[in-house]
């Protein structure tokens, strides 16, 4: 018969625990629990019949501010044509808690048409993940 030795048990449950506790800011809540995923929210331009498209000249602008926001995973992920990763965990901090505009942008290869959507997203400095609020997922080209 197995021997079920708890202490090990406890200790790991504890360092998982302690890992995922947000920030040590002394402004945000000390039991706070966050997850390890790493967050990010895509849009995709279409056809008119609603296929992936490919756009060129994509700007995703935080309108409270006017920066410009640019996700480092768009250059290093595999995704269809007109798809674009808009914003991800790394700009939590940065988005107020009740939620930003981002005005997302973007102009038709085949067609040359520039189409432009904006979606609320939330986050802010005690915030484990950004959270999208509100908008478009899909954006279709006429």
């Amino acid at each position: 018969m197995l021997k079920f030795n708890t202490i090990p048990f406890i200790a790991i449950a504890a360092t998982l625990v302690l890992s995922c506790t947000k920030s040590t800011d002394s402004d945000c809540p000390k039991d706070r629990m966050c997850t390890e995923e790493f967050r990010s929210l895509t849009v995709s331009f279409t056809d008119n019949k609603g296929a992936s498209t490919a756009a060129k000249n994509y700007s995703a602008v935080l309108v409270r501010t006017g920066d410009t926001i640019k996700s480092n995973l768009n250059a290093t992920s595999n995704m269809v044509p007109g798809a674009f990763i808009v914003i991800d965990d790394s700009y939590t901090s940065k988005l107020s808690e009740t939620g930003d505009e981002i005005k997302v942008s973007a102009t038709s290869v085949q067609t040359n048409q520039t189409k432009s959507t904006v979606i609320k997203v939330s986050g802010g400095k005690c915030a484990c993940h950004i959270e999208k609020v509100s908008g478009a997922e899909k954006v279709a080209f006429d």
